[in-house]
């Protein structure tokens, strides 16, 4: 180390740092500066520019849609710093990597915010006229597509945000409207009517993706139904297979089980249900063939019981305990009779309990049939379903597969309010516009106890679903809808993938697609592998309609029920392309459409009046799942092929924009629409917890960027493991902050030493010093490293790497050792050497830390390369050589950095203890048993490693008193202080200093002075 002194002053003759380059880093003033900086440039333009003077192969990672209705949350900014990191890196490892920003306009969102500004004036949605309305949306989502815009970019996220993509411009809703018509084309749109989830409050069906759960309240009711006498038609009753084997099958268990029935009548089969208002729409009742039945009898019944004594129940058996136990029976007031067979229920007819309430041949005057069903189990309830197939997906699914379609009812209206054909019910609702408990539970618990159709009631807190949106709970409700087939076979020609959907999109899965973390691969597939039909139909005004027409008078069974006509699609097409979706809703546009249009078959002009225009609108993830197609394809930053290098998003999105996309692709591509997809978790506090409003734990980006800068909310993204639940707060962004400082110091570090380096300073490798070497063979095996992060998404691997490097290898071992030869050194080979590794750094910590650090990194760049066309963003990763590897050097540095720890060590104690104040006040002797490590020692200036002004190397034994370090095995350090001098330039004890022609120095800094 070197000093200042007085007399003779030798301060400046020191070759000390040089840099205007602060210690603080001002991030929160200074960043806006070089946005500004690359908007007057124009970077992002000039790297396609570059991209394309260049040949550079395209990389393209495409945007998931946020939706335009709000400021950003810490979760926006965790996403789209991942995408600049990974679009920055491919770009700076020679690809043209480009981005484009992207909005999803439509849906619901955006819809009801205008509903919530009528409402507050007391205005009806339905009387404003609806291109109007849809006017008010896309002003809305413009609005905030410009606010999260800029938001955006103050988070130092480049892209093409003078050309974004958003889902409400006219040619975007144009191929929307143009892939729903490939649907419709192959064969994979239809028209069912099947359960749905509904929104009582926004009066739509939901999609998968648009549910969340939460804890909510329901009523329980304990229900039996009367088992009656069957017929000789009774095996015709709950068949699991129709067909005439089957029916000879039944009606031979029915002859065997004719003594059975006659006993078992009059007995009482009890469901267990959370939803009492779809009573009213039961339609069967469903067991399992593995749970153990029994019949039991009510022997004695307290005061205040509905449960009558003598009467009959049948019940799992695991679960009797617990039914009579909310009946108010306690144990020895029943018994049990004997056991159930399953062949008894499989023949069982029973009655609903409001049968007869309404008068003879009244509305639930039907037989209620019993069926198995795979869904049953007795881990709650009685181990019998309740079974309305309008109203559940399992029950839908067990009348699919009866071919009882027939058998649906039509029972529940969209505000979820009984229809008035329902007796005693019509207009009670489930729940009412507010999302809160409507009438209709309490009125059919009422009925039931009335009809003595009850044993029991409760309630329950249970997980329940809710509109992502309203934050109210939804049904389930039976409406006609819109779907595409997942397991139809498409008529379109591409069936390298599979012929169906779901095919196509499990192949893709498990072929084309690498999956960032593997486990997204699994949950998505399980999920395509049991799903359902995608409901695609909304009944609301804001978003791109469903481009068809529908035959009056057919049934959607029919085989021209849907009207198929290239013609008339391309016209459609053109007419979005033109004016935007919303002329599907003027006056005379269906005319106007099937002006000239003709069937082909026939050649015969078409009749507008035959055929029904559909207003329901799309779903939004069909908009979003589209993009592949407006953005990726259709546009010249996109890739010829229309498929994306990488998806990135959040891990919900396997049940949304993933999913959707690969949905749609499959439709009309024949495969998934992406190469790669890569996952991250949510963002929680520093505890653990889910950020809410309502605990007040929740951060805003703005306030980050503001009290640190955005380059340290960048840092906290690639730090994390993004790919699972990330965690931020206050301690936590401080130590990002500190991680921050100690590299920056690196950087300024290198800066002060480079200043006035010049290409006549620059020394080859091949006389270099070990030291250097080394440096470089570390440098090298880093490149790898930092490609192979970047290359495979591990950011937090890549910035564990090169800050471990810079702090360790660097600050705390290569720096401290060559600062003497830095500072002190005349034009030495070895200060050459060490400003030429320096440069050599420079170049590659710089650009290697430029997707993450974006501005701090131009900020290094710009002080020692200034001028206006000059960025650090516009220039590649260094290519390194592998001929600085050097296996065998960085062994023997392995075993040198081992023995000076030990030397390091053992000064730290004499410095705690006062006997030195500094290591340069030491020679100690260091005793090593290895020969050959003694011999990389000698090799080398072991002092100048250990910073002593002297120091002995011996393979004598080493005494007793030797300091030892216990995992250094072999070395062990004598503490002797320095004989002579202190150099009054270096700093250095010599027996030289005061004998040359400077005074007061030693014989190395006299040579300094010339």
């Amino acid at each position: 180390m070197c000093s200042e002194t007085t007399t003779p002053e030798y301060k400046d003759t020191l070759n000390l740092p040089k840099t205007d380059f602060p210690m603080r880093a001002g991030l929160p003033k200074r960043e806006p500066d070089w946005l500004a900086r690359w908007e007057e440039m124009g970077l992002y333009q000039r790297l396609r520019g570059k991209g394309k003077a260049e040949g550079r192969p395209a990389f393209v990672l495409h945007d998931g849609p946020p939706y335009a209705n709000g400021h950003l949350h810490i979760g926006h900014a965790l996403n789209k710093t991942i995408k600049d990191i990974i679009t920055r890196s491919h770009q700076m490892m020679g690809f043209d990597a480009r981005y484009v920003p992207g909005w999803d306009c439509h849906g619901l969102p955006i819809e009801w915010k205008i509903e919530e500004k009528y409402r507050q004036k007391g205005k009806n949605k339905d009387d404003v006229p609806v291109v109007d309305f849809r006017q008010e949306c896309r002003a809305f989502a413009d609005e905030w597509v410009n606010i999260q815009r800029e938001e955006f970019k103050r988070l130092g996220v480049y892209g093409n945000w003078d050309d974004p993509y958003l889902t409400m411009n006219f040619h975007a809703e144009a191929v929307i409207a143009d892939e729903f018509m490939k649907f419709l084309m192959n064969g994979t749109l239809y028209q069912g009517s099947k359960p749905v989830m509904w929104s009582p409050v926004e009066k739509t069906a939901l999609a998968e993706a648009e549910i969340e759960y939460h804890d909510h309240k329901s009523h329980t009711v304990w229900v039996p139904f009367k088992v009656v006498a069957i017929d000789e038609n009774a095996a015709n009753h709950g068949k699991v297979i129709v067909g005439q084997e089957n029916l000879e099958k039944g009606l031979k268990q029915w002859q065997q089980t004719q003594d059975d029935w006659q006993s078992f009548k009059g007995a009482k089969v009890v469901i267990w249900t959370t939803t009492p208002w779809t009573i009213p729409s039961n339609k069967a009742v469903a067991y399992s063939n593995k749970i153990s039945y029994g019949e039991y009898i009510a022997t004695d019944t307290p005061e205040e019981c509905w449960v009558k004594k003598g009467d009959r129940y049948i019940v799992a058996d695991n679960l009797a305990r617990d039914m009579f136990e909310k009946s108010r029976l306690q144990e020895g007031m029943y018994e049990r009779v004997r056991d159930v067979p399953h062949r008894v229920l499989f023949n069982a007819t029973l009655v609903h309990p409001f049968a007869g309430l309404d008068g003879a041949g009244g509305f639930w005057d039907y037989d209620v049939p019993m069926i198995d069903g795979d869904h049953v189990t007795d881990d709650a309830g009685t181990g019998f379903v309740h079974t309305a197939p309008s109203h559940g997906a399992d029950d839908y699914e067990c009348f699919v597969k009866r071919n009882w379609i027939d058998r649906m009812t039509h029972n529940v209206g969209e505000e979820s309010e009984f229809l008035p054909h329902v007796p005693f019910f019509a207009g009670l609702t489930v729940f009412d516009q507010k999302g809160k408990e409507g009438k209709a539970n309490g009125a059919v618990i009422a009925k039931l106890v009335e009809a003595g159709g009850i044993i029991a009631r409760g309630r329950v807190t249970h997980s329940y679903p809710h509109s992502w949106r309203s934050k109210a709970p939804i049904i389930f409700r039976n409406t006609p809808q819109w779907f595409a087939s997942v397991d139809r076979k498409l008529d379109d020609g591409m069936g390298e993938y599979g012929d169906s959907i779901r095919e196509r999109a499990l192949r893709s899965i498990d072929e084309l697609v690498k999956w960032t973390p593997q486990t997204g691969r699994n949950r998505l597939y399980s999920m395509i592998e049991s799903r359902p039909d995608w409901v695609l139909s909304r009944q609301r005004a804001w978003g791109v309609p469903l481009t068809c027409f529908t035959k009056k008078g057919a049934l959607p069974t029919d085989g021209d029920f849907l009207l198929k006509n290239a013609d008339l699609n391309a016209r459609i097409k053109a007419a979005f392309d033109a004016s935007g979706a919303d002329v599907w809703y003027e006056d005379g546009f269906k005319d106007k459409m099937f002006e000239g249009i003709v069937d082909p078959s026939t050649q015969d002009p078409i009749d507008p009046d035959a055929y029904e225009q559909v207003f329901d609108v799309l779903d939004v993830w069909f908009d979003s799942g589209s993009t592949h197609a407006f953005v990726l394809r259709d546009r010249e930053d996109g890739t010829p092929d229309g498929i994306a290098d990488v998806y990135m998003e959040g891990t919900d999105q396997h049940r949304g924009w993933f999913h959707s996309s690969l949905l749609q692709a499959c439709g009309t591509k024949g495969r998934a629409p992406y190469k790669n997809v890569v996952t991250h978790g949510f963002t929680l506090d520093e505890k653990g917890m889910k950020m809410s409003k309502s605990l007040g734990n929740t951060i805003v980006p703005e306030t980050i960027v503001k009290q640190y800068g955005a380059d340290i909310l960048r840092l906290w993204v690639a730090q994390a493991d993004y790919t699972a639940d990330q965690r931020i707060g206050p301690e936590i962004l401080k130590g990002v902050a500190d991680s921050y400082r100690r590299l920056r110091n690196t950087m300024r570090y290198m800066l002060g030493s480079l200043a006035d380096f010049t290409e006549a300073d620059r020394v080859d490798v091949a006389d270099m010093p070990e030291l250097e070497r080394w440096v470089l063979h570390r440098l090298a095996e880093l490149d790898q490293t930092v490609r192979e992060g970047y290359r495979t998404f591990d950011f937090s691997g890549v910035w564990t790497a090169v800050f471990n490097f810079a702090t360790v290898d660097l600050s705390a071992f290569y720096f401290d050792i060559r600062k003497d030869a830095l500072y002190c050194d005349g034009d030495s080979a070895r200060r050459r050497a060490a400003r030429t590794v320096l440069d050599i750094l420079y170049h590659r910590l710089t650009t290697w830390l430029a997707p993450i650090l974006t501005f701090t990194m131009e900020e290094v760049w710009l002080e020692r390369f200034p001028g206006a066309d000059s960025s650090v963003h516009m220039v590649d990763f260094p290519e390194t050589t592998s001929g600085w590897l050097d296996g065998d050097l960085a062994a023997k540095w392995a075993d040198i950095r081992k023995a000076r720890r030990v030397v390091t060590a053992a000064l730290e104690i004499q410095r705690q203890d006062k006997v030195i104040g500094a290591s340069l006040e030491a020679a100690p002797t260091v005793h090593v048993e290895d020969a050959s490590v003694l011999a990389a020692l000698k090799s080398i200036d072991f002092a100048d490693l250990c910073i002593t002004s002297a120091l002995t190397l011996t393979q004598d034994a080493a005494p007793s008193e030797a300091f030892r370090l216990g995992e250094v095995e072999g070395v062990g350090v004598v503490f002797e202080k320095a004989e002579g001098e202190k150099c009054q330039r270096c700093w250095k004890i010599l027996p030289d200093v005061g004998r040359h022609n400077h005074a007061g120095v030693c014989g190395r800094c006299d040579e300094a002075l010339g």
